[in-house]
């Protein structure tokens, strides 16, 4: 098994449990260069919020997209939007990423901002 097909059997793992309790999720996902963040439906089938590091608005405050600094502030930014779109609480998907760094800083920066986990 390499580093890519573990990542996605915890990401199967995490949102089998997710599903079960049937709470809206805010899935993230980064890359090399970026990361991004998504506050999805508890059915799945639409995206209530978004934010990333690939918009206009949020690249021009940065001085890198790949870094802690950036996955804070698309950390507080989703929480706002979320908050204007009248969700409080969410599920945490990290999609099989391990929680340190960036996915911490982004999950840390949106409880600062009031969104609940």
């Amino acid at each position: 098994m390499d580093k890519k097909q573990a990542r996605l059997k915890r990401a199967i793992k995490l949102r089998s449990k997710i599903k079960k309790i049937g709470a809206t999720r805010l899935s993230i996902h980064k890359s090399g260069q970026h990361i991004y963040a998504q506050v999805i439906s508890d059915d799945g089938r639409s995206t209530l919020a978004s934010a990333s590091t690939t918009q206009a608005d949020i690249k021009a405050s940065l001085k890198s997209t790949s870094n802690m600094e950036a996955a804070a502030e698309v950390g507080k930014i989703i929480a706002q939007r979320a908050l204007a779109a009248g969700i409080t609480e969410v599920a945490f998907d990290r999609s099989g990423f391990k929680y340190h760094g960036r996915v911490k800083a982004l999950a840390d920066a949106a409880r600062e901002a009031g969104l609940k986990f």
